[in-house]
């Protein structure tokens, strides 16, 4: 089970990881490719190519892998480091459960109107 009480932050990594690398490949895909410490409190989520699958790398005292398959959908990936969020643990669950998570609005912003 996934145990998120002691995490601060959680990073999702845009794109396709190849999930057959295991603890020591994405923990230096953590360091190398996004310039960030494997070894904070953070959790760290890789999807695959299908975006059917997905890896959660964390530590505490030791690596964890978490792994979850989807069996009849796909996940709503950010493809691109511009989709790419930084989310909390309510939104990472959201994303579990198959929902799009997005900071920008597919909608136009309202602006103050004049009316004379």
């Amino acid at each position: 089970m996934l145990n998120v009480e002691n995490i601060d932050t959680v990073y999702i990594a845009p794109g396709a990881t190849d999930l057959r690398k295991s603890i020591d490949g994405l923990s230096l895909l953590v360091e190398s490719e996004f310039s960030l410490n494997p070894y904070e409190k953070a959790l760290f989520v890789f999807c695959n190519k299908s975006m059917n699958r997905l890896k959660i790398l964390h530590f505490d005292e030791g690596f964890w892998i978490y792994y979850f398959r989807l069996e009849n959908s796909r996940f709503k990936w950010p493809k691109n480091t511009d989709e790419a969020l930084k989310v909390n643990k309510n939104e990472l669950k959201w994303l579990l459960k198959g929902y799009e998570i997005r900071y920008k609005s597919k909608f136009k912003k309202v602006t103050n109107r004049k009316y004379y």
